[in-house]
Parts: C-alpha cells; sequence; structure tokens
C-alpha cells in the first residue's frame, strides 16, 4: 500500500449514521471500530461511540469518519481533517510529512504507539487545518478499523 490521503470528518453522535448512509451512496467495504472496542474512554456513555470508521469504495475512494468525545468541542462546519495513512515501510515518509506539517503549526495527539498498535498522531498546521497520520503497525494494517 502507498501513502494514502483522504477526508477524515467529525460528528457529534451520529457518525455510524453517516458512514451508513456514504456507504449506500459510493458502495464499498465499510469497518467500525467503537470507543468500546479499545477502551478509549473512561465515560460509559461513550462506549458505542464511533472511535474510527472507514469506508473504501471502488475506484479508490477512502472516507473515514468518527464521533467527537463529548469532552471535546464540535463545531459542524469545521468538522473535516485530512488523514495522511500508510504502512511501516513508509513511516520515514510519513513522518517527514509529520515534521513539516507541524511546522509552525500544534500538535494535539503526539505521534505516538496508539491503543490500536500502529503509531498515530494528530496536529493542525499553521493554516488552521487539522491532520492524522497513522503508520501501521505490525498487524494486518491501518487504523483500528482497517
Amino acid at each position: 500500500m502507498t501513502t494514502r490521503l483522504n477526508p477524515y470528518i467529525s460528528f457529534r453522535d451520529n457518525a455510524r449514521d453517516a458512514i451508513t448512509f456514504y456507504q449506500s451512496v459510493f458502495g464499498g467495504e465499510l469497518n467500525i471500530s467503537t470507543f468500546g472496542d479499545y477502551q478509549a474512554s473512561e465515560d460509559p456513555a461513550e462506549a458505542g461511540k464511533v472511535m474510527h470508521a472507514m469506508l473504501e469504495a471502488p475506484g479508490g475512494l477512502t472516507l473515514m469518519a468518527a464521533d467527537t468525545p463529548n469532552g471535546m468541542p464540535y463545531n459542524p462546519g469545521d468538522n473535516i481533517s485530512v488523514s495522511l495513512s500508510g504502512e511501516a515501510t513508509d513511516e520515514s515518509e510519513l513522518r517527514g510529512f509529520w515534521d513539516k506539517l507541524v511546522e509552525g503549526g500544534t500538535v494535539t495527539v503526539p505521534l505516538e504507539t496508539a491503543p490500536w498498535g500502529d503509531t498515530f498522531g494528530m496536529c493542525v498546521d499553521r493554516f488552521g487545518i487539522g491532520w492524522l497520520v497513522n503508520i501501521a503497525g505490525a498487524h494486518q494494517g491501518g487504523r483500528a478499523a482497517e
């Protein structure tokens, strides 16, 4: 797999409905992981929320989505980020992108090993664009839902 660039849309409590709708529009394979799957929230009310969803549709279309945790702000219109993801073989390229993106920007989640075994980080670049970088770990690839 080569490095992938795709939109990542945040929702408030309706990511599952939205990504299922997009699957009905574009077709393809949909994988969904919840916060409960990875014990990623201490709030029991968030266990069923979507931590990560990925729709891989024919023709190379990829769309990712997640529910915004209750403790984080959610502003419709500001709820789209850009995701960069790849395999461990792409690590030096992805880390290079990360290093350049954070220059003059803000790291919101450091690029380090995540609960699902990948190397993951989030930042906002100096132009206010949110980025997610995911480097697949030793398992069969990608973020939790892959």
